[in-house]
């Protein structure tokens, strides 16, 4: 069995490792271009959506780095401000990504979850197409943090198996919402199996105690496209940015010069996100028509998605306007949280929190700030509980980032699959044989299981609620 899985790892490294190594744009233009072609699109219709959507990919990233680098200075010196010190580092995602690939195993499981992928669409068990093969590295972390933790690679990939298996199934379930809130066709392809949507059901949680408890604050939400039709500029993109500007400006007790810089950023970078959102679409239409054509030739027009990377849906001014607002509330938390040892700075633009927040909730702003305040705290403590073995890890492969002093520790904040990183904590522990971790694992298995099935069936009635509103119209 041993000698299969290294057979198994070497042919996914000398078929996979040229391509990742060019990078997460070049790679997507490579993936979209041959599947529209084996769709049966024209070969420059093919090529123009693969480039489309990797003009689109660098576009975003470029953007989210100017946002956080404006914003992180200020954060900083309010951290300072308080004179509170926290031992772990947080570097922000891309070490942890240089990390995560750089482990022979990260393309074993990019393997893994691509044959688990074809199998269920062969068994009807999804529609789904999943081509972000990038951001597998965010389910290969889980299965690496398992086997730091004690797991085998056998355990670690049954693990990967069954949150795939579920993160997939998830794709189609919100693919109605996506729809919805890009106000796009049925016939939009765009969906994604991004781990850190896997964060609804625990804030579906939230959000259905929110209708209980709380229902009378929807009154005082807002939708930023409705109040756009309204007030015009001063509801528009724009004026949000500049808004979260200066809130984060005063909050860090900047000069006059530095608010207005901030501000004039906020409001072009979420500008930039609406315009760039448009160009996820166009990027798929070839595909998305040759997938249609092939549908209704070969499979009685049945209809497949595209599993893509979360930015897709980036146009939405909720995902900025939360991410902005709760960085400061996140820094409150992670200085009087029990148990936690991470100060937040790398992500303190916590896009591993804001889109899933924005899909349960249905962009209501107020939801999102209250609900993400509340589970914030799940994403430090598993950035605390992730530390070791990151730093670990960083250290074998040398990726530990200059500049962090040798004797301390790293992680990401707000690192997508919080959840996950406690399940394969347990998993990596009750490898070895303890008795209590045992029981805790399994337990944790099936509650995780549990409440995936209970949000499904939320879902499943929302996208009834969709349906019947179409027909009715």
């Amino acid at each position: 069995m041993k000698f299969l899985m290294q057979t198994i790892i070497d042919i996914a490294n000398a078929v996979f490792k040229p391509i990742i190594d060019l990078g997460a744009a070049p790679i997507m233009l490579i993936v979209l271009t041959l599947l529209a072609l084996l769709f049966g699109v024209k070969f420059s219709r093919a090529l123009e959506g693969g480039i489309r959507l990797a003009i689109a990919l660098t576009a975003i990233g470029d953007i989210i780095n100017l946002l956080t680098t404006a914003y992180q200075k200020p954060l900083v010196d309010f951290v300072k401000s308080t004179g509170i010190h926290l031992s772990i580092t947080d570097v922000g995602w891309a070490p942890l990504g240089t990390i995560t690939w750089g482990s022979p195993y990260t393309l074993f499981f990019l393997l893994i979850m691509i044959l688990l992928n074809v199998v269920m669409l062969v068994l009807n068990k999804t529609n789904t197409l999943d081509v972000d093969i990038f951001d597998i590295w965010h389910i290969s972390f889980t299965a690496l943090m398992a086997m730091y933790f004690g797991a085998n690679l056998f355990v670690a990939t049954l693990l990967i198996l069954y949150i795939g298996a579920l993160k997939i199934v998830n794709s189609d379930l919100m693919k109605p919402t996506f729809n919805d809130l890009l106000d796009a066709p049925d016939e939009n392809p765009m969906t994604t199996t991004h781990l850190n949507y896997m964060m609804n059901p625990i804030i579906m949680v939230f959000d259905k105690i929110f209708d209980k408890l709380f229902p009378w604050l929807d009154k005082y939400d807002f939708d930023s496209a409705e109040l756009n039709k309204k007030i015009g500029f001063w509801g528009s993109h724009f004026a949000i940015g500049v808004y979260l500007g200066v809130f984060i400006g005063l909050l860090s007790k900047q000069d006059v010069q530095t608010i207005l810089t901030l501000a004039f950023t906020g409001g072009t970078c979420l500008e930039l996100f609406s315009l760039i959102g448009s160009w996820f679409i166009a990027a798929v239409e070839p595909l998305s028509q040759g997938i249609s054509d092939f549908a209704t030739k070969r499979f009685k027009g049945r209809t497949f998605n595209i599993g893509l990377d979360w930015p897709f849906i980036a146009g939405r001014a909720e995902i900025w306007a939360a991410a902005n607002v709760l960085a400061p509330i996140m820094l409150v938390e992670a200085l009087v949280l029990p148990g936690n040892h991470i100060m937040p700075l790398g992500s303190i633009i916590a896009m591993g929190v804001t889109p899933a927040l924005l899909v349960v909730t249905r962009g209501k702003i107020i939801r999102m700030i209250v609900i993400g305040a509340i589970e914030m705290p799940i994403f430090l403590w598993a950035g605390t509980l992730s530390a070791p073995f990151i730093t670990g890890v960083a250290k074998q492969v040398g990726a530990f980032p200059a500049g962090v002093g040798s004797g301390t520790q790293i992680a990401e904040a707000t690192k997508e699959g919080p959840i996950e990183q406690f399940l394969a904590y347990l998993v990596g522990k009750a490898s070895e044989g303890q008795i209590e971790f045992i029981i805790y694992a399994a337990l944790a298995l099936i509650a995780y299981g549990l409440i995936f099935w209970w949000y499904a069936k939320q879902m499943k009635k929302r996208n009834a609620e969709y349906a019947a509103a179409k027909e009715s119209n």
